[in-house]
C-alpha cells in the first residue's frame, strides 16, 4: 500500500459500526424528508426517494445535467464542452442535482454540522452505485480551507470522505493545498478555474485508480484541479465524485 494511505483498522471500523447502530436507534423509523414512517432501516420513504432530483442524464466526464431525452447512461454521455476540451478526470459520478430538497439537506450538513443530514447524504450516494460505477484504489477528499475549517469547527469534506471510505473499505489518501484560495462563491466559470489553478498537491506516488470527493460540484473547477494533481502524482484513472451537481444554467 502506498505510503501515506490510510485505511481504518478493525477497532475503528467497529467503532463506526457502533455509531451507525446508535444513529439508527436514536432516529429510527421516519423519513428524513417528509417524516412518514419507513422500514428496512433506510432514512427515506419510497416516494421521497423516487422524487429526489436524480442526475440520471448527465455528462460522464463533468456530470453536467443533459436533456433527459438523450439516450445512454450517465457514464456514456458527453457534453459539448467536454468533447471540445476533455477535463483531467476520466469519469464523474454525481448522482443528484443541487436543487430543491438536496439544497436544504446539504446546507443542513455543511453549515449546521447536522450529523443526520451527513448520514443521509452518505446513504444516498451508496444507494446510487451500480454496475456503471465502482470506486477503486483510494479516495482523496478536496482539502478544506484552513481558516474556514477552524471557523466551522470541522472539515465537512474530510468527514464525508472518511465515511464513504469506511463503507467501501478503501484507503484514504490526503491531498494538501499548495496555497489558500478565496471562496468560489459568486465567481463565474472562468474565475473559478483561475482561482483554484495549481491549488493542490499530492505527495508521493498514487495508485493507478483514485476517486476525488467533494460535496457539491458547481463548475467542476475545484475537482478538476485536484484531478490534475492526482494525474501528476501517477494516477491513470481519476473519477470525480460529489453528491450533487449545480446545473450550468444556475452558475
Amino acid at each position: 500500500m502506498r505510503r501515506g494511505a490510510k485505511i481504518l483498522p478493525p477497532v475503528a471500523r467497529g467503532l463506526l459500526a457502533w455509531i451507525n447502530a446508535q444513529l439508527k436507534r436514536a432516529l429510527p423509523g421516519y423519513c428524513a424528508f417528509c417524516w412518514a414512517p419507513v422500514a428496512d432501516g433506510v432514512p427515506w420513504c419510497a416516494d421521497c426517494h423516487a422524487e429526489m432530483p436524480w442526475n440520471r442524464s448527465a455528462c460522464g466526464l463533468c456530470a453536467e445535467p443533459l436533456p433527459s431525452a438523450l439516450p445512454g447512461s450517465m457514464v456514456a454521455l458527453r457534453c459539448g464542452r467536454c468533447l471540445r476540451h476533455p477535463p483531467a478526470q476520466t469519469a464523474a459520478w454525481v448522482p443528484l442535482r443541487y436543487e430543491g430538497r438536496m439544497i436544504r439537506l446539504i446546507q443542513r450538513y455543511k453549515f449546521s454540522a447536522d450529523a443526520r443530514a451527513g448520514e443521509v447524504l452518505i446513504r444516498l450516494m451508496l444507494s446510487s452505485f451500480g454496475s456503471s460505477i465502482e470506486p477503486a484504489g483510494a479516495l482523496i477528499g478536496v482539502p478544506g480551507q484552513r481558516e474556514r475549517t477552524r471557523q466551522q469547527g470541522f472539515d465537512h469534506t474530510a468527514w464525508l470522505t472518511q465515511r464513504l471510505a469506511a463503507h467501501l473499505e478503501l484507503p484514504v489518501i490526503e491531498a494538501e493545498r499548495s496555497r489558500e484560495t478565496p471562496s468560489q462563491r459568486g465567481l463565474d466559470r472562468i474565475s473559478r478555474r483561475r482561482n483554484v489553478k495549481r491549488a493542490f498537491r499530492v505527495a508521493g506516488r498514487l495508485p493507478a485508480s483514485v476517486t476525488v470527493v467533494d460535496d457539491v460540484m458547481t463548475t467542476g473547477a475545484t475537482l478538476e484541479s485536484l484531478a490534475i494533481a492526482c494525474r501528476e502524482a501517477g494516477a491513470e484513472n481519476v473519477t470525480v465524485m460529489a453528491f450533487a451537481r449545480t446545473p450550468s444554467t444556475r452558475i
